[in-house]
Formats: C-alpha cells, sequence, structure tokens
C-alpha cells in the first residue's frame, strides 16, 4: 500500500506564502499524475490544482490561479505546493492525491485518483 506523507501546512498571516510537500513512500511509482485538494470546514473538498508527472502539464482552478504553483522533483518522489499572497479564504485542510493509470482524466474529480495522503491544515490569518 502506498503512502503518501505531507508537510508545510502552518499559520500564516495574509499576504504570507507557504510551501506543501507530498512524498510517496514508494520511490518505484511511476505516477501518472497528482493533484492537490482542500477542504474547508463545512464544505465539500474542491480540487485547486493538478500536473502529469512526466510531462509537466499543470491544471489550476480560478481560485488559485496566478498564486499557487504545483510542481514536482520526480527523483525525490515528491510534489509540491507553492502558496502565495495567501487569504483567510484559503483555510483549509489540503490533501495531495495521486493516479497511478495513464490516459484521459478529469483532474478535478476526486474519483480519479488512486492514492491520498492525510491532509495538513493551513490556516490563514486575516
Amino acid at each position: 500500500q502506498v503512502k503518501l506523507v505531507e508537510s508545510g501546512g502552518g499559520l500564516v498571516q495574509t499576504g504570507g506564502s507557504l510551501r506543501l510537500s507530498c512524498t510517496a513512500s514508494d520511490p518505484a511509482l511511476d505516477a501518472f499524475a497528482a493533484g492537490w485538494f482542500r477542504q474547508a470546514p463545512g464544505k465539500e473538498r474542491e480540487a485547486i490544482c493538478a500536473m502529469t508527472i512526466r510531462e509537466g502539464r499543470t491544471y489550476y482552478s480560478d481560485d488559485v490561479k496566478g498564486r499557487f504553483t504545483i510542481s514536482s522533483d520526480i527523483g525525490a518522489n515528491t510534489v509540491y505546493l507553492e502558496m502565495n499572497n495567501l487569504n483567510p479564504e484559503d483555510t483549509a485542510v489540503y490533501y495531495c492525491a495521486l493516479k497511478l493509470t495513464r490516459g484521459p482524466w478529469l483532474w478535478g474529480i476526486p474519483v480519479e485518483y488512486d492514492y491520498w495522503g492525510q491532509g495538513t491544515q493551513v490556516t490563514v490569518s486575516s
């Protein structure tokens, strides 16, 4: 069973930055894509960005486009989420996810992904 370990969450002021990391436990894992989702209290889990690992094609929701950047380090088996210009509306638990199988996909749909991280809390104070 593959485990995804997330880190980098925390408390930051409005306008600040954080970088989240998500490392897969299996170094031989050859995932097709990775995504980041978030869930705020009382709200549904929403997709914020995704990327194809080897091709590097990226996708962003309108809420985070221009502020967040998804990237990967294949050698380190890690996916990153760089978050800039944070605001209180970004407060949520952030989850990374991996999709193994290649082919057409809907990056914003949770069931497309095979493995999930445990989540890391991001809190933005006003």
